[in-house]
């Protein structure tokens, strides 16, 4: 009971403070994009608030769970008493979290004026190297769309009266040079955290439905990826194997994908049910093998 009491006080603090760092970074880079956005449209520091607050639910369930089950681990804890509290709390906290979000909403909030950027000859360039295709805004970013030269290397100035399309501030000073990797997890955690909010939406059973089986393959993979004696190695290849889960996710949950499944299962039942089935499905095999696992070096030490 005590290791238990410790278990959930340990898995409490790392979902708090997980989200809420995950939350605060996520916003400052909502800012950013949203400064670099010509012509500057009106935004609330609410609605980057919830945008940000819901990218930080699902990486923050990725983390929580990964961190907490590698500390059961290493503490030696009952795995069922464990897996099953680890599963309860990850629920309830994406579950109040989200109804907590979907409130808020409700709050109108205050708008807030775009950025001014620069003034009248306002020059944008992807380097600042002078050999690289510039952009001069004649009237600065108070008409963003309106007349501009631009300057391409080799080439005579170009004079444009105006202009349709929407303009992205350069990388530079923003910086974007962030690793594939990082860019495809991005996505991924986005696509799940839309995937919440439209369960969400939909009502309490198909979010139990996805969520909670979406839980149960994480504590699953979690806990059963002990390869190796060593906790950093162990937690690397859990790693791993969460990152593969959330690419599944966002795979299966695509358009094209549940077409498929669709015309496969031939509506024998709902689409939405068939990710849901397969999650808890493979979670019971992988709990299968390391019961097993358990078994026989239980046996081999006696013997």
């Amino acid at each position: 009971m005590r290791n238990l009491a410790k278990l959930i006080i340990f898995f409490t603090l790392t979902f708090l403070i997980t989200f809420v760092t995950v939350t605060c970074l996520k916003f400052l880079s909502l800012q950013v994009e949203w400064a670099k956005i010509l012509p500057a449209k009106p935004e609330t520091v609410l609605s980057l608030i919830l945008t940000a607050a819901n990218w930080a639910l699902s990486l923050t369930l990725f983390s929580s769970i990964l961190i907490t089950l590698n500390y059961v681990v290493r503490k030696k804890i009952f795995a069922l008493t464990s897996i099953i509290c680890v599963m309860v709390f990850s629920f309830g906290f994406c579950f109040g979290i989200s109804l907590a979000l979907d409130q808020w909403k409700l709050v109108p909030p205050a708008k807030s004026a775009g950025v001014q950027l620069g003034e009248k000859g306002l020059i944008l360039s992807n380097s600042l190297n002078r050999n690289f295709t510039s952009v001069v805004l004649l009237e600065g970013t108070a008409n963003p769309l309106g007349p501009r030269v631009t300057s391409i290397p080799g080439l005579p100035l170009t004079y444009h009266e105006t202009t349709s399309e929407l303009l992205e501030l350069p990388p530079i000073p923003f910086g974007d040079d962030t690793p594939w990797f990082i860019k495809s997890f991005s996505i991924d955690i986005r696509m799940n955290a839309e995937m919440f909010q439209k369960k969400f939406t939909d009502g309490f059973f198909p979010y139990l439905i996805y969520t909670g089986s979406f839980i149960i393959l994480l504590c699953a993979i979690g806990y059963a990826v002990k390869f190796s004696v060593w906790p950093l190695a162990n937690l690397f290849l859990a790693t791993l194997a969460f990152r593969g889960i959330f690419a599944l996710g966002t795979f299966f949950n695509s358009p094209e994908m549940q077409e498929t499944i669709g015309s496969f299962i031939n509506n024998k039942m709902p689409v939405t049910l068939a990710l849901p089935m397969f999650f808890v499905a493979f979670s019971l095999l992988v709990h299968l093998y390391s019961f097993l696992v358990f078994i026989a070096k239980r046996k081999l030490a006696n013997d």
